[in-house]
């Protein structure tokens, strides 16, 4: 087994400002869209500007590590 990644030190709510922007023009129906998913425990949520499936933050950081390709809601990423 992996050894599991430390999360970064935010909220599994909050993004990371380079992976969403706080301008977005979509901020806050992402965030709501994410909110409800990680409620309901879905892994994701349809992106409603691109409706690309988005992974969510708790979906992420159950599978324990961060696959490098720059998730949305990746809780690892911290730079």
């Amino acid at each position: 087994m992996t050894e599991r990644w430390p999360l970064a030190p935010r909220e599994l709510t909050e993004p990371h400002p380079h992976r969403l922007d706080p301008d977005h023009p979509h901020r806050e129906e992402i965030l709501s869209r994410h909110a409800e998913a990680l409620r309901t425990g879905s892994p994701g949520y349809r992106d409603p500007a691109s409706g690309l499936f988005a992974l969510t933050a708790g979906y992420l950081a159950k599978r324990g590590f961060c696959c490098t390709r720059g998730c949305r809601h990746c809780p690892y990423f911290n730079e």
